[in-house]
């Protein structure tokens, strides 16, 4: 399977997919600008390694501000982005590519929590933000159980893990920081609630029958007459004489 099947050529909701075959880069949740840096060497970068140096930037920026927006924190978006994009192109199908959404996942977590609670931005904003971004990526990791991918509007409309960590440190830039994540924060909700609404609720429920034999075996047998017993036992499945106690 290749992102080419699965929405990056901007096919509907209701497009199938496979649901024992996940491809990482629709869990990667790249922007656009990321993704426009992967067609540059489209194959030729392999994700983890960039991936792991991108998160290993993030962080010793971090570390060197002390948490807190400075100059130097403001390019950490960048650093992670020019080091993770290249590679958004691969098909990553390496042994250990499955762990690039997790370290990607761990960038933009920490730098979201640890900047914004390091520089001020009242706490439950940056819960709320770090929620609903979770909840986002939680609906890319979900659907394809159900055989069905995210549309690639709403994965665009999402600006992606680098889009968000860009939006943040521009209105850290403008001495917004707090305005920043108040206002991605309800951005995002909204946009989660609205792709919920509209998709979610209008997926049929199949009507999956019990084939494991527990549960409602006796029903899926057809119905029983006057004299029949559970378990198929005349003596309503008694225990015989002899075996565990007396008749």
């Amino acid at each position: 399977m290749t992102a080419a099947d699965t929405g990056h050529t901007g096919a509907g909701p209701r497009e199938r997919l496979d649901p024992t075959v996940p491809d990482l880069r629709l869990l990667r949740d790249d922007s656009h600008i990321c993704a426009l840096l992967g067609r540059l060497a489209p194959g030729a970068v392999p994700p983890l390694l960039p991936a792991l140096t991108g998160a290993l930037v993030v962080g010793t920026l971090l570390v060197a501000g002390h948490g807190q927006l400075a100059g130097i924190t403001l390019f950490a978006p960048v650093a992670a982005l020019l080091l993770s994009g290249p590679a958004s192109g691969h098909p990553h199908d390496g042994r250990f590519d499955w762990l690039v959404p997790p370290v990607l996942r761990v960038t933009e977590y920490g730098y979201l929590a640890v900047l914004g609670l390091a520089s001020g931005v009242p706490g439950f904003l940056v819960s709320v933000l770090l929620m609903a971004v979770a909840c986002h990526h939680r609906d890319d990791a979900a659907r394809p159980e159900a055989g069905v991918a995210r549309p690639s509007g709403v994965r665009a409309a999402a600006l992606g893990w680098d889009g968000r960590m860009l939006v943040v440190s521009a209105g850290g830039a403008v001495h917004a920081l707090t305005a920043a994540y108040g206002i991605l924060a309800g951005y995002l909700v909204l946009l989660l609630v609205r792709e919920a609404v509209r998709t979610w609720s209008a997926t049929p429920v199949a009507d999956v029958r019990d084939r494991s034999g527990g549960g409602n075996a006796d029903e899926a047998d057809g119905p029983r007459g006057p004299g029949d017993a559970p378990n198929g036992q005349p003596d309503g499945g008694r225990p015989a004489a002899g075996t565990t106690g007396e008749a």
